[in-house]
């Protein structure tokens, strides 16, 4: 599917390009059909939502939206495959407070999943985190732009306007992904409980590469998606796809992923020396002050 310099992927949970009757009331009625918890999107603002899933970068969508990845709760299926064991009855609960010892909150995780036995007792648990990326750049803008016209507008140009959305990997990773694994991670894997994290192919493949371990020995779960263009019924659509699956313990990605990678320290002086000489350069500013009193 061409779609040249337009920045948005989905919106209301349907190509930019969709006509269909669905997509329509989706736009009209600003709803989600990725399972968030009213019907209605409600992403930035309740009243006037920013309703963009995923953007598109190099040609290929990108979620910018962590409820995309409920589509179908394929999600929720690959996590418990991970946590339990084949014949655990279990469910699942979104927004779920964790605090640490001093009773302040570490964070909500996104989804716990909750094992249960015959008398509905909880028997084990364990985290998803889901790490949609964050947007460099402005999106409301072209959003509004295409609401306005969607059919008219669904091949927009919009790659000389200022502000050209992106994804922004590097934020995504060290202000949302390391705190997370930090915190929240923390707590859990010192109660020895495994975490789920649920995020964009794209977003991945920028991270440092982590040491993998046999299933049986991970603490933590890498659920990996992608966005498959299908056609149904003539109707093309993005289906959430699991790409791959990754196991590590929670201690060695977490210096991997709070870790930099360090530059060259010639580098760096020299860029002291520019500096100094810049400033060595330039005569201090002295004023005579005549009869200061």
């Amino acid at each position: 599917m061409k779609q040249a310099h337009h920045p948005l992927a989905e919106v209301f949970g349907h190509l930019v390009t969709d006509q269909y009757v669905s997509a329509n009331r989706c736009r009209s009625c600003r709803l989600c059909p990725f399972n968030n918890k009213v019907p209605n999107c409600t992403k930035d603002k309740a009243k006037n939502p920013l309703g963009v899933c995923s953007i598109l970068h190099n040609g290929a969508p990108v979620i910018t939206c962590p409820i995309r990845f409920r589509e179908d709760w394929l999600i929720t299926d690959d996590a418990a495959s991970f946590f339990f064991p084949d014949n655990v009855t279990w469910s699942s609960m979104t927004e779920v407070r964790l605090n640490d010892a001093n009773g302040k909150s570490a964070g909500n995780i996104d989804v716990v999943l909750v094992a249960y036995d015959n008398d509905g007792k909880v028997i084990d648990f364990g985290a998803i985190e889901i790490q949609a990326v964050y947007i460099s750049g402005n999106v409301r803008d072209p959003f509004e732009y295409f609401m306005k016209d969607p059919l008219g507008r669904s091949q927009m140009e919009w790659l000389g306007q200022p502000n050209y959305p992106r994804p922004d990997y590097l934020s995504s990773s060290r202000k949302r992904l390391a705190p997370q694994l930090l915190f929240k991670g923390g707590i859990l894997h010192s109660w020895q409980k495994k975490s789920a994290v649920v995020l964009n192919k794209a977003f991945f493949d920028t991270l440092p590469k982590l040491t993998t371990v046999p299933k049986e020995r991970a603490d933590i779960a890498w659920l990996i998606y992608d966005l498959e263009l299908i056609t149904i019924n003539g109707q093309q659509k993005y289906k959430l796809t699991k790409s791959d699956e990754i196991f590590t313990e929670f201690e060695s990605s977490l210096r991997a992923i709070t870790t930099p990678v360090p530059g060259n320290m010639v580098d760096f002086i020299k860029l002291l020396q520019e500096r100094l000489d810049e400033h060595l350069e330039t005569p201090p500013t002295n004023k005579t002050i005549e009869r200061p009193f």
